[in-house]
């Protein structure tokens, strides 16, 4: 069956700091609750456990792993989840120790799972504290694995299940097969490669957004592809403005001070026209006010994963304020770019996907950040006019210069390197597409084959340097 990678599975709405560690696993529990639901077994839960294994163990307490396992267990979801109404609950659990499974039902995913008198489950010894934590232990399927075990008052098991944060805030259970994603089906343009992609643009006479265009069309009309991409940039620019009326210092003990604020009020004095020559510092500024707003657990876009959030928006930002066919466009021309941006690029992370990995626990940090960089620069060179082979090869610059990128938050934290990497990447992918459009799509070196390289490079990098805290600077710098 020709399947494809839908653009609102890369591109979701979530909570921060981390789609592997926080949005995966909330979508994990709440799964395994709702199979609960589903079997009619919740209200005879007597106990739950939660052994996180790997990379969730290793760094999970910097990245809001546990309590993102307790509100998904209580019924929340990343795309609907009310952030302070949940960190009460977190609060009021590490108080009691006890927490209400399902106690947010209308939450569950899927909601038909549900029955309709289900007000809420029981309630269960668990917290944060209370998880086992395995970070030596990586099981077959990924380093990311969270496994719940349910048990009734006479100790025996109800329900256990196996689930694997694969990045991005794609979750699959053990046993599957699929690695997870491919949500459209029947699509006209299937595709593996890059090769192939640029073999059917050529032989249809269409470019890389109409492609994927042409692929969501089979699950949505294309006025539902249109409206669901512009609600995805909506959110991302409400993420920006909601940081930028942050002060002080980012959650956690390095004591990162909070830059975008003050950066913004700077810039909007230094620069009030968006002068060319001041391109850079606003495409630094996007990224790290996404960022920044991630590590607080705000409201951010996976694009494709959450520790690679700023990449994308910093580069649409430049698209729509320094492109001069593009700044001075009218709103329905600014809407089809936007469209035509996120679908190139969605295009081009359906590659890393399914060949390789956006997986920092998988691959390190250029399977997120190098990926983001690829794929934002796949978008800009879309609405900059390019051809398909020039966006593909957009996209291949990006990545061959963001090769090798280790992962190795200090404090676990997604915020050193994280926040300034995302800006340094912005700045990457704006610089490819210019490189590419300088050209007439024709290289030595393919988008296929540097996707390859980045996979071989992750399976030979140390699992030191894979969202492990267990070396480079994540050893190197003291933490308070």
């Amino acid at each position: 069956m020709a399947t494809d990678i839908s653009v609102f599975d890369l591109f979701s709405i979530g909570v921060g700091p981390s789609s592997s560690h926080t949005v995966g696993p909330m979508r994990a529990a709440n799964r395994f609750i709702t199979e609960l639901i589903r079997a009619h077994q919740l209200d005879d839960v007597a106990d739950l456990r939660v052994d996180l294994y790997g990379s969730l163990a290793a760094t999970g307490a910097g990245h809001g792993t546990m309590s993102a396992t307790l509100k998904g267990l209580a019924g929340w979801v990343p795309e609907t989840i009310d952030v302070p109404a949940s960190e009460r609950l977190v609060q009021e659990n590490q108080a009691t120790g006890r927490l209400r499974l399902a106690g947010f039902a209308p939450g569950i995913e899927p909601r038909e799972a549900a029955r309709e008198d289900l007000v809420s489950g029981p309630e269960v010894a668990l917290t944060e504290a209370g998880m086992v934590l395995r970070p030596l232990t990586v099981l077959g399927r990924h380093t990311n694995g969270i496994r719940f075990t349910a048990v009734d008052a006479d100790e025996a098991v109800l329900q256990q299940r196996t689930y694997f944060s694969i990045g991005g805030g794609f979750v699959i259970e053990e046993g599957e097969e699929a690695a997870g994603g491919d949500s459209l089906t029947d699509v006209p343009h299937a595709f593996t490669s890059s090769a192939e992609l640029l073999q059917i643009a050529d032989d249809a006479g269409l470019s890389i957004a109409q492609i994927k265009l042409a692929n969501e069309t089979t699950a949505r009309t294309e006025e539902e592809v249109t409206a669901g991409i512009l609600h995805i940039y909506q959110v991302m620019r409400q993420c920006i403005g909601s940081s930028l009326s942050r002060i002080g210092y980012l959650p956690g003990p390095l004591k990162v001070r909070c830059r975008a604020g003050q950066w913004h009020r700077e810039l909007l004095e230094e620069d009030p026209r968006k002068e060319p020559s001041w391109a850079i510092d606003w495409v630094n500024l996007i990224a790290l006010a996404v960022n920044e707003e991630n590590a607080f657990g705000g409201r951010v876009v996976t694009a494709p994963t959450n520790g690679a959030a700023g990449i994308l928006p910093a580069v649409l930002h430049y698209a729509m304020n320094y492109l001069p066919g593009i700044r001075t466009a009218g709103r329905r021309a600014r809407d089809r770019a936007v469209v035509d941006f996120f679908l190139a690029a969605a295009a081009v992370g359906t590659l890393y996907k399914k060949k390789a990995s956006i997986s920092g626990a998988e691959v390190g940090c250029q399977g997120e950040v190098g990926s983001a960089s690829s794929m934002a620069a796949a978008g800009l060179a879309q609405v900059m006019g390019g051809t398909p082979h020039q966006v593909e090869n957009a996209a291949e610059i990006a990545m061959e210069h963001n090769l090798g990128l280790t992962c190795d938050p200090v404090g676990g934290l997604v915020q050193i390197p994280c926040i300034e990497r995302n800006a340094m990447a912005a700045a990457k992918a704006v610089n490819a597409a210019r490189m590419a459009l300088r050209g007439d799509g024709e290289h030595r070196v393919s988008l296929d084959q540097v996707i390859e390289t980045m996979r071989q490079t992750g399976a030979d990098m140390s699992h030191r340097y894979k969202e492990t805290s267990e070396g480079g600077l994540a050893v190197n710098v003291v933490e308070c």
